[in-house]
């Protein structure tokens, strides 16, 4: 008899291979991941079916990897824009023939930077964060180069209770200026913060698809901004340090393996993951190897 575990929602995930409608999927991890056989992406651009049989898989398994996806380029973002529009990084920029579509290539003379290798949800420091993306490797290492992803309902769900309780309600920032602007001069730091205010989220959101809870803090969370309450503060070291203290205790939740799963990258390898319930680590252990990625970014909803 084939071995089963529950999802956080209580549907059983097979922990073998099966099949859902024509696909071929193999769960990673007994909590997120899942890798999908004989389905190409490009014919999903084109059949209704097949891309709701993707969509649902999506929704199950948060995380959803594909190998041997020769692709164009424009099937690329017309499959990701079946989720919905795309949007632009205002940092990374995006490809100028294919609007939407974000070349991240490190090479031997790449500057150094440390914002993938970082557990983090893309851009929470959005008011709507992306919905998801999809991430297909170009050029691979022979070895290293892996990302890790997290699920985040499956955090919040193995909370202790009184934790669940003390911050249902609880509301913080999330910055740009913080990050990427971190390692800019003053004027162009405080241009981008201009351009991209602090953006308040709750700590704890509900998936719009799923209705799932999630714990919803990430490398982008900078303070809680409603913690100050005769509950949680008693003296002024209740606030500073103990808000920080247990953002950083939420944060951390992040790197608990039992919430991961890694994936080797190949080229043409694909990765499809929904950014409302999951963080990811790009992993930066691979100089001075060649690592190409092109990634679609879908915009998402405001969380609530």
């Amino acid at each position: 008899m084939e071995n089963t575990v529950s999802s956080p929602e209580g549907a059983p995930w097979s922990v073998r291979a099966h099949s859902h409608g024509s696909i071929k999927v193999e769960p990673l991890t007994c909590t997120i991941g899942a890798e999908l056989s004989g389905v190409n992406l490009g014919d999903a651009v084109r059949d209704d079916d097949l891309f709701a049989e993707i969509k649902a898989l999506l929704l199950q398994y948060k995380v959803l990897f594909l190998r041997e996806q020769d692709i164009t380029r424009a099937d690329h973002v017309a499959f990701a824009e079946r989720f919905g529009p795309l949007e632009d990084h205002p940092v990374a920029g995006s490809d100028p023939d294919h609007p939407g579509l974000v070349r991240i290539y490190k090479d031997p003379d790449s500057a150094p930077e440390h914002y993938e290798n970082a557990l983090h949800t893309d851009a929470t420091w959005r008011e709507n964060p992306p919905m998801g993306a999809v991430l297909r490797c170009i050029e691979s290492p022979p070895v290293g180069g892996d990302t890790i992803w997290v699920n985040m309902a499956e955090a919040h769900r193995r909370l202790p209770e009184h934790v669940k309780t003390q911050i249902q309600g609880l509301r913080a920032r999330h910055s740009i200026e913080a990050t990427f602007g971190a390692a800019m001069q003053q004027e162009e730091r405080h241009a981008l913060a201009a351009r991209f205010p602090d953006a308040e989220h709750p700590v704890v959101r509900t998936h719009p698809e799923t209705g799932e809870q999630i714990l919803f803090v990430n490398a982008f969370t900078t303070h809680f901004v409603n913690y100050h309450t005769p509950e949680n503060v008693r003296f002024g070291t209740d606030y500073a340090p103990g808000a920080g203290l247990l953002l950083n205790y939420l944060i951390s939740q992040a790197a608990v393996p039992e919430y991961q799963v890694r994936w080797r990258w190949t080229p043409n390898s694909v990765a499809i993951w929904d950014n409302r319930s999951t963080q990811h680590y790009a992993v930066q252990d691979y100089w001075p190897a060649v690592r190409k990625m092109e990634r679609a970014g879908i915009v998402g909803d405001r969380p609530f």
